[in-house]
């Protein structure tokens, strides 16, 4: 293997912006910034969300963020601040440079994730099977 996936990371982590548990929730009741759960959705299930976080699954995120993609969703283009997390934060800070490559801007995500936010005793919100 010529890369492996922590040296992905640590590459995304030099190019990205990482925000800190406490700046995220103070943006939390910003209109202008989305909260954004890339996880499955098997573990939104399991372990809930941050209160009125966006889901977009990682394998779709691509394609909703893209205007000239069939997938796009209109959120993507709204010119708010977009605010990633993961469970550990490995995965949103690999899809936070991709976006950012992407062009999308302001993006950054939580150091942490989700597990750093369960752990600090913030609030969540469950997500009911559909």
């Amino acid at each position: 293997m010529k890369i492996g996936v922590k040296q992905l990371v640590e590459n995304a982590l030099k190019e990205i912006e990482t925000i800190s548990l406490g700046e995220a929730t103070k943006l939390l009741d910003d209109d202008n910034t989305v909260f954004v759960d890339i996880r499955d959705i098997r573990e939104l299930y399991r372990e809930g969300k941050i209160p009125g976080a966006l889901h977009a699954p990682r394998g779709m995120l691509e394609f909703w963020v893209d205007p000239e993609s069939e997938y796009h969703r209109e959120i993507f283009s709204s010119g708010k601040k977009f605010v990633l997390y993961c469970a550990k934060s490995h995965r949103s800070a690999l899809a936070t440079l991709a976006l950012k490559e992407m062009g999308l801007n302001p993006i950054c995500h939580i150091d942490g994730g989700f597990e750093a936010w369960q752990q600090a005793g913030l609030t969540t919100e469950h997500v009911e099977k559909k």
